[in-house]
């Protein structure tokens, strides 16, 4: 933990760049999340604390404006373009959207813990 307080604080693009790789935003080494969506408590490499840090619901906020952007005029101009039957729509649209918000999650909550990280606020309901 002494190796946290010797290093300089990263910049707020350099820890964002490295919360997006999946990395502590700190040091860049270790890992931010220990599963899918849940984060670790404190980094193995640098000791920096990261369990108080709460996103809340600004990545599925996230997740949701980025999906929504790239199916619907998708779905408008293939829709346009090609006629296939119903079902077919049915389930490409749903499906694509599934995997798109299953791509997006961990990105969008790294990009949300590395700011609050970054920026210094609270990140959590606790005094």
């Amino acid at each position: 933990m002494a190796y946290a307080a010797q290093i300089a604080r990263p910049t707020l693009m350099t820890a964002i760049m490295r919360s997006l790789t999946g990395r502590c935003p700190n040091c860049g080494e270790g890992r931010l999340f220990s599963a899918y969506l849940k984060q670790v408590e404190e980094c193995s490499e640098c000791g920096e604390r990261y369990g108080h840090i709460r996103s809340d619901d600004a990545a599925p906020w996230l997740t949701i404006l980025i999906v929504g952007h790239i199916v619907v005029p998708l779905l408008f101009a293939v829709e346009r373009i090609v006629t296939w039957p119903d079902w077919v729509s049915m389930t490409v649209w749903p499906l694509l959207s599934l995997v798109l918000a299953l791509l997006v999650l961990p990105k969008s909550k790294a990009l949300f813990i590395a700011i609050i990280w970054s920026t210094r606020a609270p990140g959590s309901e606790q005094a």
